[in-house]
């Protein structure tokens, strides 16, 4: 069985319907829409830091990260330099892998460049699709798309790192831009992107 019936009475899937951090992540974030800068680049950053990690690694950490990292905010991060890197390197409170600490401030810098362009939001949401997936089981699920790897291939296309087309569909799963809650779950369709049989909704058209 896939989904999970809680005491609420709301079905969610396995991952999401014991550890109280991860239900209420999935009850009032994951899949949501989300069009800002700030908003966008610190999922780009946590999902590039999940690869080989457990997401709920990542979403206890989370707060230590905003804290390290000015809160996302892609100005201030641009401008660390090596003693911040080090400062990092030494920090217990997030994933001291050097290798993605440095990507983050690599795409800190990317997204900074895009403003002259049409910006990381509108870059990354226009590799949404016509229709999102309707899973009914956890292996229905897919781990990147025909979008996430022309979505990988433009970010690297613009100087960001560590952005493979496994961690943007993650992303794109993330942030509203495919929808796969499965078919039962009490969140599907929520978001007012996509319809609950992974039709455009409202806020697509």
């Amino acid at each position: 069985m896939s989904l999970l019936v809680g005491d609420d009475g709301l079905a969610r899937p396995a991952w999401a319907a014991s550890d109280p951090l991860l239900r209420d992540y999935y009850d009032r974030e994951w899949g949501m829409p989300v069009r800002d800068e700030t908003g966008l680049f610190e999922r780009l950053s946590l999902e590039a830091f999940q690869s080989g990690l457990s997401w709920a690694t990542i979403l206890r950490k989370r707060p230590a990260f905003r804290a390290a990292f000015a809160g996302f905010e892609a100005d201030a991060v641009a401008r660390f330099g090596e003693e911040d890197v080090a400062r990092l390197l030494a920090d217990a409170g997030i994933v001291r892998n050097r290798r993605k600490i440095e990507a983050t401030i690599q795409n800190a810098r990317a997204t900074v460049a895009l403003r002259d362009g049409e910006g990381l939001p509108a870059l990354i949401w226009s590799f949404q699709p016509e229709t999102t997936p309707a899973p009914v089981t956890i292996a229905d699920v897919p781990t990147q798309s025909a979008e996430s790897i022309a979505l990988s291939k433009e970010l690297k296309r613009r100087g960001f790192a560590h952005v493979g087309p496994t961690t943007m569909f993650a992303l794109m799963e993330a942030v509203g831009i495919v929808d796969t809650h499965l078919v039962g779950s009490h969140r599907r369709g929520s978001s007012g992107v996509w319809s609950t049989d992974g039709a455009a909704g409202e806020a697509r058209r």
